[in-house]
């Protein structure tokens, strides 16, 4: 891709990544990434806005092949694939200074090696004069590291906004250009990264709309020009109450829990309330947790491996506790051979969760006719704790 035009003096100088399906040795990228970094040009002073992912250095150097000085790297957020090539632009601007929030200072000097004397801190409102254009920097700790922060140019009505409001979508427009596409990966991106921080992110929305922001520009993906749009988004994820959705993320061995899965989906759709069962083994973690963000209650189905749980539901647990979604309920349900402790493990794992915990429903072998009357009673209750939601 060539270095793409944003306004006159602005310039997208990022990489396109097709082909990467796995980001922290975690995420999936079923539509591959972008890392973004920005060009801005004033009458006496240039600045680059972040960096590329190290693996695509060769793409950045052929942006700058052409710009022989840079003035100004900010840096908004550490983490690798912003910052990664970092002390190389140092290496070959020498003039350069780093401009990065002041938490960002020693965390600049542990992860790439710059010294922190490099690094001039900025604070939160602080503006630097590029001639004719102006950075305008606004700390936004928690989205989703400590130091990260946003810039503004308020000449040109354009913020960038580093992972906040980022999607993994690889792409050849710059623009968002299909709403619906970069809506569901937009919301992947944030179930993923940012809904552990939801209450923290509430309070950037306002910082957000108090600017005079045309255009969105963030660090993956496209660059969103109907800020509205994707604001209005991040509203419903970040404060509407969660949907009449159940999420069942399961694993059978034997077929039991998987029979008991069955059963609780139908209960719960005789009582008007929609499920979505995950089989943990096979499933995309990414379909799961844009799920989460709108689920109202999870029940985690699990065979019984020695005395706990199947280890995908382990991890399965784990992660929606990490994550935080807004859900108001739990519950585990499952099956054992002859003893278990996996209902109180999974509790134990998700502690994160901020839900109620309905009565586990377990089975010792085949669903009997007495589990299966359980499994209507959980139905029952789920179904009256969902009165109210949309």
């Amino acid at each position: 891709m060539k270095r793409r035009e944003l306004r006159p003096g602005i310039e997208w100088v990022g990489a396109v990544d097709w082909d990467r399906r796995l980001f922290d040795a975690l995420i999936p990228l079923p539509d591959g990434t972008s890392y973004n970094a920005y060009l801005v040009r004033g009458r006496e002073r240039t600045a680059l806005i972040d960096t590329v992912d190290p693996t695509k250095a060769d793409v950045l150097w052929a942006h700058l092949a052409d710009v022989p000085r840079i003035d100004d790297l900010v840096i908004q957020h550490v983490e690798q694939d912003h910052s990664g090539l970092a002390p190389a632009v140092l290496a070959r601007y020498p003039e350069a200074r780093v401009l990065a929030t002041p938490k960002a200072r020693m965390m600049i000097a542990d992860h790439l090696g710059i010294p922190a004397e490099r690094v001039t801190p900025v604070a939160d409102g602080e503006t630097v004069s590029l001639g004719g254009r102006t950075l305008h920097f606004v700390h936004a700790p928690w989205v989703h590291w400590p130091e990260t922060m946003l810039t503004y140019v308020p000449e040109d009505r354009l913020l960038f906004t580093c992972d906040l409001f980022g999607s993994h979508l690889a792409s050849s427009e710059l623009h968002v250009a299909t709403a619906e596409h970069v809506a569901e990966a937009a919301k992947r991106y944030y179930a993923e990264i940012m809904m552990p921080f939801a209450k923290t992110i509430h309070g950037h929305l306002e910082k957000v709309r108090r600017l005079d922001v045309a255009t969105i520009a963030p660090s993956h993906g496209p660059v969103h020009d109907d800020p509205a749009s994707i604001l209005a988004a991040y509203d419903h994820w970040v404060i509407d109450a969660p949907s009449n959705l159940v999420l069942l993320p399961y694993t059978t061995m034997h077929g039991s829990t998987a029979k008991m899965v069955e059963h609780l989906v139908a209960a719960l759709a005789d009582r008007g309330v929609p499920s979505a069962p995950f089989n943990m083994t096979v499933s995309d973690l990414g379909a799961y947790v844009i799920r989460l963000v709108d689920a109202a209650t999870v029940v985690f189905a699990t065979p019984t491996v020695l005395v706990g749980p199947h280890p995908s539901l382990v991890v399965a647990a784990a992660l929606t506790s990490a994550l935080r979604p807004k859900a108001r309920f739990a519950a585990v349900i499952g099956s054992y051979g002859w003893a278990g402790k996996a209902a109180e493990t999974i509790q134990a794992l998700a502690s994160g969760l901020s839900a109620e915990w309905l009565p586990s429903v377990f089975a010792r072998g085949l669903p009997t006719d007495e589990t299966l009357r359980a499994l209507d009673g959980l139905a029952d209750t789920i179904a009256e704790r969902h009165k109210g939601l949309g």
